[in-house]
Protein backbone atom coordinates (compact mmCIF):
# COMPACT_ATOMS: atom_id res chain seq x y z
CA UNK A 1 0.00 0.00 0.00
CA UNK A 2 2.74 2.48 1.00
CA UNK A 3 4.77 1.90 -2.17
CA UNK A 4 1.64 2.16 -4.30
CA UNK A 5 0.76 5.42 -2.54
CA UNK A 6 4.24 6.78 -3.23
CA UNK A 7 3.83 5.95 -6.93
CA UNK A 8 0.42 7.60 -6.93
CA UNK A 9 1.81 10.79 -5.37
CA UNK A 10 4.50 10.82 -8.04
CA UNK A 11 2.18 10.21 -11.01
CA UNK A 12 -1.01 11.96 -9.92
CA UNK A 13 -1.31 15.65 -10.76
CA UNK A 14 -4.70 16.26 -9.17
CA UNK A 15 -5.85 16.48 -5.57
CA UNK A 16 -5.57 13.55 -3.15
CA UNK A 17 -8.03 14.04 -0.27
CA UNK A 18 -7.43 11.75 2.71
CA UNK A 19 -9.17 11.42 6.09
CA UNK A 20 -8.42 14.41 8.29
CA UNK A 21 -7.65 16.70 5.37
CA UNK A 22 -9.64 19.91 4.84
CA UNK A 23 -12.65 19.15 2.68
CA UNK A 24 -12.63 15.40 3.35
CA UNK A 25 -16.12 15.44 4.90
CA UNK A 26 -17.71 16.78 1.71
CA UNK A 27 -15.40 14.87 -0.64
CA UNK A 28 -16.17 11.56 1.04
CA UNK A 29 -19.91 11.65 0.35
CA UNK A 30 -21.94 11.56 -2.82
CA UNK A 31 -25.22 13.40 -3.28
CA UNK A 32 -27.27 10.57 -1.77
CA UNK A 33 -24.82 8.51 0.29
CA UNK A 34 -22.19 8.91 3.01
CA UNK A 35 -18.90 7.05 3.01
CA UNK A 36 -15.43 6.95 4.54
CA UNK A 37 -13.05 6.14 1.69
CA UNK A 38 -9.31 5.78 2.25
CA UNK A 39 -8.81 8.55 -0.29
CA UNK A 40 -10.69 10.65 -2.82
CA UNK A 41 -8.79 11.36 -6.02
CA UNK A 42 -9.71 14.40 -8.10
CA UNK A 43 -7.91 14.05 -11.42
CA UNK A 44 -7.10 17.03 -13.61
CA UNK A 45 -6.15 15.00 -16.67
CA UNK A 46 -6.70 11.66 -18.32
CA UNK A 47 -3.23 10.70 -17.12
CA UNK A 48 -4.39 11.28 -13.56
CA UNK A 49 -7.33 8.94 -14.13
CA UNK A 50 -4.93 6.30 -15.40
CA UNK A 51 -2.78 6.70 -12.31
CA UNK A 52 -5.83 6.43 -10.06
CA UNK A 53 -7.02 3.26 -11.77
CA UNK A 54 -3.58 1.65 -11.47
CA UNK A 55 -3.44 2.59 -7.79
CA UNK A 56 -6.79 0.95 -7.09
CA UNK A 57 -5.80 -2.15 -9.05
CA UNK A 58 -2.40 -2.43 -7.34
CA UNK A 59 -3.78 -2.03 -3.81
CA UNK A 60 -6.91 -4.15 -4.27
CA UNK A 61 -9.01 -1.41 -2.70
CA UNK A 62 -12.65 -1.03 -3.73
CA UNK A 63 -13.03 1.58 -6.47
CA UNK A 64 -15.90 4.02 -6.83
CA UNK A 65 -16.17 6.34 -9.81
CA UNK A 66 -18.09 9.57 -9.27
CA UNK A 67 -19.47 11.80 -11.98
CA UNK A 68 -22.35 13.85 -10.61
CA UNK A 69 -22.73 11.57 -7.59
CA UNK A 70 -26.49 11.07 -7.93
CA UNK A 71 -26.54 7.26 -8.10
CA UNK A 72 -29.40 6.27 -5.80
CA UNK A 73 -27.54 3.11 -4.83
CA UNK A 74 -24.63 5.16 -3.48
CA UNK A 75 -22.06 4.01 -6.02
CA UNK A 76 -20.20 7.35 -5.82
CA UNK A 77 -18.54 6.60 -2.49
CA UNK A 78 -17.46 3.67 -0.31
CA UNK A 79 -15.79 2.72 2.95
CA UNK A 80 -12.00 2.20 3.06
CA UNK A 81 -11.65 2.27 -0.73
CA UNK A 82 -10.70 4.68 -3.50
CA UNK A 83 -13.03 7.25 -5.02
CA UNK A 84 -12.12 8.81 -8.36
CA UNK A 85 -14.09 12.06 -8.57
CA UNK A 86 -14.23 13.22 -12.19
CA UNK A 87 -15.58 16.71 -11.50
CA UNK A 88 -12.32 18.26 -12.69
CA UNK A 89 -12.83 16.77 -16.17
CA UNK A 90 -15.87 18.84 -17.09
CA UNK A 91 -14.93 20.66 -20.29
CA UNK A 92 -17.73 21.05 -22.86
CA UNK A 93 -16.59 21.95 -26.37
CA UNK A 94 -18.28 22.07 -29.77
CA UNK A 95 -15.72 20.33 -31.98
CA UNK A 96 -17.64 20.25 -35.28
CA UNK A 97 -20.16 23.02 -35.89
CA UNK A 98 -21.54 21.55 -39.10
CA UNK A 99 -22.28 18.15 -37.59
CA UNK A 100 -23.06 19.60 -34.13
CA UNK A 101 -20.50 17.31 -32.50
CA UNK A 102 -19.78 18.10 -28.86
CA UNK A 103 -16.95 16.71 -26.73
CA UNK A 104 -17.94 16.49 -23.08
CA UNK A 105 -15.69 15.56 -20.17
CA UNK A 106 -16.75 12.58 -18.09
CA UNK A 107 -17.20 14.75 -15.01
CA UNK A 108 -19.47 17.38 -16.58
CA UNK A 109 -23.05 17.88 -15.46
CA UNK A 110 -26.05 18.41 -17.70
CA UNK A 111 -26.43 21.95 -16.42
CA UNK A 112 -22.92 22.73 -17.64
CA UNK A 113 -23.71 21.17 -21.01
CA UNK A 114 -26.94 23.11 -21.42
CA UNK A 115 -25.20 26.38 -20.53
CA UNK A 116 -22.59 25.89 -23.27
CA UNK A 117 -24.98 24.65 -25.96
CA UNK A 118 -27.87 27.10 -25.43
CA UNK A 119 -26.16 30.13 -27.03
CA UNK A 120 -25.60 28.03 -30.15
CA UNK A 121 -29.23 26.87 -30.33
CA UNK A 122 -28.20 23.27 -29.65
CA UNK A 123 -29.26 20.61 -27.16
CA UNK A 124 -28.76 16.95 -26.31
CA UNK A 125 -31.55 14.68 -25.11
CA UNK A 126 -30.58 14.18 -21.48
CA UNK A 127 -32.14 13.95 -18.05
CA UNK A 128 -34.08 16.67 -16.25
CA UNK A 129 -31.66 17.81 -13.51
CA UNK A 130 -28.77 20.28 -13.90
CA UNK A 131 -26.45 18.71 -11.33
CA UNK A 132 -26.75 15.13 -12.61
CA UNK A 133 -23.55 13.88 -14.20
CA UNK A 134 -23.33 13.30 -17.93
CA UNK A 135 -21.44 10.04 -17.44
CA UNK A 136 -23.67 8.23 -14.95
CA UNK A 137 -26.88 9.18 -16.71
CA UNK A 138 -25.64 8.37 -20.20
CA UNK A 139 -23.97 5.05 -19.50
CA UNK A 140 -27.26 3.60 -18.23
CA UNK A 141 -29.76 5.39 -20.47
CA UNK A 142 -30.80 9.01 -20.15
CA UNK A 143 -34.57 9.64 -20.03
CA UNK A 144 -35.58 13.28 -20.04
CA UNK A 145 -37.67 15.96 -21.71
CA UNK A 146 -36.65 15.17 -25.29
CA UNK A 147 -36.73 11.38 -25.02
CA UNK A 148 -39.72 10.72 -27.29
CA UNK A 149 -38.35 12.91 -30.08
CA UNK A 150 -34.59 12.31 -29.86
CA UNK A 151 -34.28 9.12 -27.83
CA UNK A 152 -32.08 8.37 -24.85
CA UNK A 153 -28.97 10.35 -24.03
CA UNK A 154 -26.89 7.32 -25.03
CA UNK A 155 -28.51 7.31 -28.46
CA UNK A 156 -26.69 10.57 -29.24
CA UNK A 157 -23.23 9.25 -28.29
CA UNK A 158 -20.97 8.73 -31.32
CA UNK A 159 -17.70 7.96 -29.54
CA UNK A 160 -16.09 7.73 -26.11
CA UNK A 161 -12.63 7.88 -24.57
CA UNK A 162 -12.29 5.14 -21.96
CA UNK A 163 -9.66 4.35 -19.33
CA UNK A 164 -9.73 0.58 -18.91
CA UNK A 165 -8.92 -1.62 -15.93
CA UNK A 166 -5.27 -1.97 -16.97
CA UNK A 167 -4.87 1.81 -17.02
CA UNK A 168 -4.85 2.14 -20.79
CA UNK A 169 -6.78 4.73 -22.81
CA UNK A 170 -8.88 3.41 -25.68
CA UNK A 171 -11.42 4.93 -28.03
CA UNK A 172 -14.79 3.29 -28.52
CA UNK A 173 -17.02 3.98 -31.51
CA UNK A 174 -18.84 2.32 -34.37
CA UNK A 175 -15.57 1.49 -36.13
CA UNK A 176 -13.12 1.29 -33.24
CA UNK A 177 -13.76 -1.24 -30.45
CA UNK A 178 -17.40 -1.53 -31.54
CA UNK A 179 -18.32 -4.16 -28.95
CA UNK A 180 -17.07 -1.95 -26.15
CA UNK A 181 -19.02 0.91 -27.71
CA UNK A 182 -22.14 -1.26 -27.68
CA UNK A 183 -21.58 -2.17 -24.03
CA UNK A 184 -21.01 1.30 -22.59
CA UNK A 185 -24.32 2.47 -24.08
CA UNK A 186 -26.51 0.88 -21.42
CA UNK A 187 -24.04 -1.28 -19.52
CA UNK A 188 -23.21 1.37 -16.94
CA UNK A 189 -19.72 1.81 -15.51
CA UNK A 190 -18.79 -1.85 -15.78
CA UNK A 191 -16.13 -1.53 -18.47
CA UNK A 192 -13.96 1.44 -17.59
CA UNK A 193 -14.01 5.13 -16.83
CA UNK A 194 -15.31 7.31 -19.66
CA UNK A 195 -13.17 10.43 -19.49
CA UNK A 196 -14.83 12.06 -22.53
CA UNK A 197 -17.90 11.54 -24.70
CA UNK A 198 -18.53 12.78 -28.20
CA UNK A 199 -22.23 13.54 -28.67
CA UNK A 200 -24.19 14.55 -31.74
CA UNK A 201 -26.30 17.48 -30.56
CA UNK A 202 -29.36 18.76 -32.41
CA UNK A 203 -30.69 22.25 -33.16
CA UNK A 204 -33.34 23.31 -30.67
CA UNK A 205 -35.88 26.08 -30.23
CA UNK A 206 -37.58 27.20 -27.06
CA UNK A 207 -40.06 24.63 -25.78
CA UNK A 208 -43.50 24.69 -24.19
CA UNK A 209 -43.04 23.36 -20.68
CA UNK A 210 -45.03 23.19 -17.45
CA UNK A 211 -47.65 21.33 -15.43
CA UNK A 212 -51.37 20.78 -15.77
CA UNK A 213 -52.92 19.81 -12.42
CA UNK A 214 -56.16 18.00 -11.59
CA UNK A 215 -57.83 17.02 -8.28
CA UNK A 216 -56.58 13.81 -6.71
CA UNK A 217 -60.09 12.38 -6.96
CA UNK A 218 -59.78 12.39 -10.76
CA UNK A 219 -56.47 10.52 -10.85
CA UNK A 220 -57.83 7.27 -12.27
CA UNK A 221 -59.56 8.87 -15.24
CA UNK A 222 -56.76 11.36 -15.92
CA UNK A 223 -54.07 8.66 -15.92
CA UNK A 224 -55.94 6.44 -18.37
CA UNK A 225 -56.76 9.33 -20.68
CA UNK A 226 -53.21 10.64 -20.52
CA UNK A 227 -51.71 7.30 -21.55
CA UNK A 228 -54.24 6.91 -24.35
CA UNK A 229 -53.43 10.38 -25.69
CA UNK A 230 -49.69 9.72 -25.72
CA UNK A 231 -50.20 6.82 -28.13
CA UNK A 232 -51.24 9.23 -30.88
CA UNK A 233 -49.61 12.46 -29.66
CA UNK A 234 -46.74 13.88 -31.71
CA UNK A 235 -43.31 12.71 -30.61
CA UNK A 236 -42.47 16.32 -29.80
CA UNK A 237 -44.55 15.77 -26.65
CA UNK A 238 -42.87 14.09 -23.68
CA UNK A 239 -44.77 13.87 -20.42
CA UNK A 240 -44.68 12.66 -16.82
CA UNK A 241 -47.66 11.99 -14.53
CA UNK A 242 -46.99 12.61 -10.81
CA UNK A 243 -49.30 11.58 -7.99
CA UNK A 244 -49.31 11.19 -4.21
CA UNK A 245 -46.62 13.85 -3.76
CA UNK A 246 -45.92 13.70 0.01
CA UNK A 247 -44.91 17.37 0.03
CA UNK A 248 -48.26 18.42 -1.47
CA UNK A 249 -50.70 16.36 0.55
CA UNK A 250 -49.87 12.74 -0.19
CA UNK A 251 -53.12 10.98 -1.16
CA UNK A 252 -54.84 14.37 -1.44
CA UNK A 253 -52.11 15.89 -3.62
CA UNK A 254 -53.24 16.96 -7.10
CA UNK A 255 -52.30 14.71 -9.96
CA UNK A 256 -49.85 16.72 -12.04
CA UNK A 257 -49.16 16.09 -15.70
CA UNK A 258 -45.83 17.61 -16.63
CA UNK A 259 -45.46 18.31 -20.34
CA UNK A 260 -42.61 19.33 -22.61
CA UNK A 261 -43.51 20.13 -26.20
CA UNK A 262 -40.29 20.28 -28.20
CA UNK A 263 -41.06 23.23 -30.45
CA UNK A 264 -42.01 26.90 -30.30
CA UNK A 265 -45.14 26.89 -32.50
CA UNK A 266 -48.06 27.74 -30.17
CA UNK A 267 -50.64 26.19 -32.49
CA UNK A 268 -48.85 22.83 -32.65
CA UNK A 269 -48.17 22.91 -28.92
CA UNK A 270 -51.85 23.51 -28.20
CA UNK A 271 -52.85 20.61 -30.44
CA UNK A 272 -50.53 18.35 -28.41
CA UNK A 273 -51.34 19.64 -24.91
CA UNK A 274 -55.03 20.64 -25.10
CA UNK A 275 -56.28 17.01 -25.11
CA UNK A 276 -54.56 16.64 -21.72
CA UNK A 277 -56.28 19.75 -20.42
CA UNK A 278 -59.62 18.22 -21.36
CA UNK A 279 -59.06 15.09 -19.26
CA UNK A 280 -60.55 16.55 -16.09
CA UNK A 281 -61.05 19.61 -13.92
CA UNK A 282 -57.96 21.76 -14.41
CA UNK A 283 -56.91 23.38 -11.11
CA UNK A 284 -53.49 24.55 -12.26
CA UNK A 285 -51.82 25.21 -15.62
CA UNK A 286 -48.46 26.95 -15.98
CA UNK A 287 -47.40 25.63 -19.39
CA UNK A 288 -45.40 28.37 -21.10
CA UNK A 289 -42.68 28.88 -23.70
CA UNK A 290 -39.18 28.84 -22.22
CA UNK A 291 -35.60 27.99 -23.23
CA UNK A 292 -34.93 24.26 -23.16
CA UNK A 293 -32.07 24.78 -20.70
CA UNK A 294 -34.58 26.26 -18.23
CA UNK A 295 -36.53 23.00 -18.08
CA UNK A 296 -33.65 21.42 -16.14
CA UNK A 297 -34.07 21.77 -12.38
CA UNK A 298 -31.48 22.17 -9.66
CA UNK A 299 -30.78 18.91 -7.88
CA UNK A 300 -31.12 18.98 -4.11
CA UNK A 301 -28.47 17.38 -1.90
CA UNK A 302 -30.03 15.20 0.76
CA UNK A 303 -29.02 16.30 4.28
CA UNK A 304 -27.08 13.75 6.37
CA UNK A 305 -29.40 11.07 7.70
CA UNK A 306 -31.92 11.45 4.89
CA UNK A 307 -32.24 8.41 2.66
CA UNK A 308 -33.84 7.97 -0.76
CA UNK A 309 -35.38 4.67 -1.80
CA UNK A 310 -36.24 4.61 -5.49
CA UNK A 311 -37.53 1.71 -7.57
CA UNK A 312 -38.55 1.49 -11.21
CA UNK A 313 -40.00 -0.81 -13.86
CA UNK A 314 -41.22 -0.63 -17.44
CA UNK A 315 -44.72 -1.12 -18.79
CA UNK A 316 -45.65 -2.59 -22.17
CA UNK A 317 -48.69 -1.38 -24.08
CA UNK A 318 -50.95 -4.29 -23.15
CA UNK A 319 -50.35 -3.76 -19.41
CA UNK A 320 -50.85 0.01 -19.29
CA UNK A 321 -54.55 0.04 -18.22
CA UNK A 322 -54.06 -2.35 -15.31
CA UNK A 323 -50.84 -0.72 -14.11
CA UNK A 324 -52.44 2.72 -14.09
CA UNK A 325 -55.49 1.35 -12.27
CA UNK A 326 -53.24 -0.09 -9.55
CA UNK A 327 -51.27 3.14 -9.25
CA UNK A 328 -54.41 5.27 -8.96
CA UNK A 329 -55.64 3.05 -6.13
CA UNK A 330 -52.24 3.06 -4.44
CA UNK A 331 -51.95 6.82 -4.73
CA UNK A 332 -55.19 7.28 -2.80
CA UNK A 333 -53.99 5.26 0.19
CA UNK A 334 -52.30 6.68 3.28
CA UNK A 335 -48.55 6.16 3.48
CA UNK A 336 -48.14 5.74 -0.27
CA UNK A 337 -44.79 6.66 -1.84
CA UNK A 338 -44.36 9.42 -4.38
CA UNK A 339 -45.37 7.92 -7.75
CA UNK A 340 -44.18 9.10 -11.16
CA UNK A 341 -45.09 7.59 -14.52
CA UNK A 342 -42.84 8.62 -17.40
CA UNK A 343 -43.67 8.39 -21.08
CA UNK A 344 -41.08 6.69 -23.29
CA UNK A 345 -41.59 5.07 -26.67
CA UNK A 346 -41.26 7.29 -29.73
CA UNK A 347 -37.66 7.62 -30.86
CA UNK A 348 -36.51 5.19 -28.15
CA UNK A 349 -38.52 2.34 -29.64
CA UNK A 350 -37.25 2.89 -33.18
CA UNK A 351 -33.68 1.94 -32.29
CA UNK A 352 -33.11 -1.79 -32.93
CA UNK A 353 -33.31 -3.83 -29.74
CA UNK A 354 -29.71 -5.06 -29.99
CA UNK A 355 -28.13 -1.80 -31.17
CA UNK A 356 -27.10 -0.85 -27.63
CA UNK A 357 -26.97 -2.55 -24.24
CA UNK A 358 -30.06 -0.62 -23.11
CA UNK A 359 -32.59 -3.43 -23.16
CA UNK A 360 -36.05 -1.87 -22.74
CA UNK A 361 -36.75 -0.26 -26.10
CA UNK A 362 -40.38 -1.31 -26.51
CA UNK A 363 -41.74 -0.06 -23.20
CA UNK A 364 -44.52 2.50 -23.39
CA UNK A 365 -44.20 3.82 -19.82
CA UNK A 366 -41.82 3.70 -16.89
CA UNK A 367 -43.09 3.61 -13.29
CA UNK A 368 -40.96 5.11 -10.52
CA UNK A 369 -41.70 5.14 -6.77
CA UNK A 370 -39.68 7.17 -4.28
CA UNK A 371 -39.63 7.42 -0.50
CA UNK A 372 -37.42 10.00 1.23
CA UNK A 373 -36.70 10.58 4.88
CA UNK A 374 -34.74 9.36 7.91
CA UNK A 375 -34.46 5.63 8.38
CA UNK A 376 -37.57 5.26 10.59
CA UNK A 377 -39.63 6.83 7.79
CA UNK A 378 -38.06 4.48 5.25
CA UNK A 379 -38.75 1.44 7.41
CA UNK A 380 -42.35 2.49 8.02
CA UNK A 381 -42.89 2.85 4.29
CA UNK A 382 -41.52 -0.54 3.31
CA UNK A 383 -44.72 -2.59 3.81
CA UNK A 384 -46.67 -0.20 1.61
CA UNK A 385 -43.95 -0.26 -1.02
CA UNK A 386 -43.87 -4.04 -1.07
CA UNK A 387 -47.65 -4.15 -1.43
CA UNK A 388 -47.61 -1.82 -4.43
CA UNK A 389 -44.80 -3.65 -6.18
CA UNK A 390 -46.27 -7.09 -5.51
CA UNK A 391 -49.47 -5.91 -7.21
CA UNK A 392 -47.50 -4.43 -10.11
CA UNK A 393 -45.21 -7.43 -10.55
CA UNK A 394 -47.37 -9.43 -13.01
CA UNK A 395 -47.79 -6.36 -15.23
CA UNK A 396 -44.34 -4.71 -15.34
CA UNK A 397 -40.95 -5.74 -16.62
CA UNK A 398 -37.29 -4.89 -16.12
CA UNK A 399 -35.87 -1.88 -14.32
CA UNK A 400 -34.06 1.36 -15.15
CA UNK A 401 -30.64 1.41 -13.51
CA UNK A 402 -30.68 5.17 -12.96
CA UNK A 403 -33.80 4.86 -10.78
CA UNK A 404 -32.79 2.00 -8.49
CA UNK A 405 -31.64 2.43 -4.89
CA UNK A 406 -30.34 -1.14 -4.66
CA UNK A 407 -28.09 -3.41 -6.67
CA UNK A 408 -29.09 -6.95 -5.79
CA UNK A 409 -28.79 -9.90 -8.15
CA UNK A 410 -32.50 -9.48 -8.85
CA UNK A 411 -31.96 -5.82 -9.73
CA UNK A 412 -29.15 -6.65 -12.12
CA UNK A 413 -31.29 -9.31 -13.79
CA UNK A 414 -34.09 -6.77 -14.21
CA UNK A 415 -31.78 -4.15 -15.73
CA UNK A 416 -30.09 -6.65 -18.06
CA UNK A 417 -32.21 -9.48 -19.52
CA UNK A 418 -30.35 -12.77 -19.93
CA UNK A 419 -29.33 -12.29 -23.56
CA UNK A 420 -28.03 -8.77 -22.92
CA UNK A 421 -26.24 -9.90 -19.77
CA UNK A 422 -24.41 -12.71 -21.57
CA UNK A 423 -23.11 -10.34 -24.21
CA UNK A 424 -22.08 -7.79 -21.58
CA UNK A 425 -20.29 -10.50 -19.58
CA UNK A 426 -18.21 -11.37 -22.64
CA UNK A 427 -17.22 -7.72 -23.07
CA UNK A 428 -16.47 -7.51 -19.36
CA UNK A 429 -14.17 -10.53 -19.63
CA UNK A 430 -12.16 -8.76 -22.33
CA UNK A 431 -11.87 -5.33 -20.71
CA UNK A 432 -12.16 -5.93 -16.95
CA UNK A 433 -11.50 -9.61 -16.20
CA UNK A 434 -10.70 -8.86 -12.54
CA UNK A 435 -13.94 -6.90 -12.04
CA UNK A 436 -12.16 -3.77 -10.82
CA UNK A 437 -15.21 -1.73 -11.83
CA UNK A 438 -17.69 -3.45 -9.54
CA UNK A 439 -19.42 -0.53 -7.79
CA UNK A 440 -22.39 -0.50 -10.17
CA UNK A 441 -25.19 -2.80 -11.26
CA UNK A 442 -22.45 -5.29 -11.69
CA UNK A 443 -21.89 -7.56 -14.65
CA UNK A 444 -19.40 -10.27 -13.75
CA UNK A 445 -16.82 -11.38 -16.33
CA UNK A 446 -17.98 -14.38 -18.31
Amino acid sequence: MNSALEILRRDFGGDIVEPGAPGYASASRSVVASGSPACVLRPRSVGDVQAGVRFAADTGLALSVRGGGHAFAGFGTNDDGVVIDLSGLANVEIIDKERHLVRIGGGATWGQVAAVLAPHGLAISSGDTKSVGVGGLTLSGGIGWKVRRYGLALDSVVAAEVVTADGQVVRAGAEENPELFWAIRGGGGNFGIVTAFTFAAHPTTDVFFGRVAFPASEAAAVLQGWAEHLRTAPEELTSIANLANPFAGGPQAPIEIQVAFDGDDPRLAAQAVDPIRRLGTVIGDDVALKPYADTLVDGAIAPPGIHLVTRSAFVGKESVPEVLRILAEAGAAEGTPFIAVRSVGGAVSRVPQDATAYAHRQAELMVVTTVAGPMPVIQAARPGLETIWSRLAPHVDGAYANFLASATEEDVAAVYPARTYRRLAAVKRQWDPGNLFARNHNVRPA
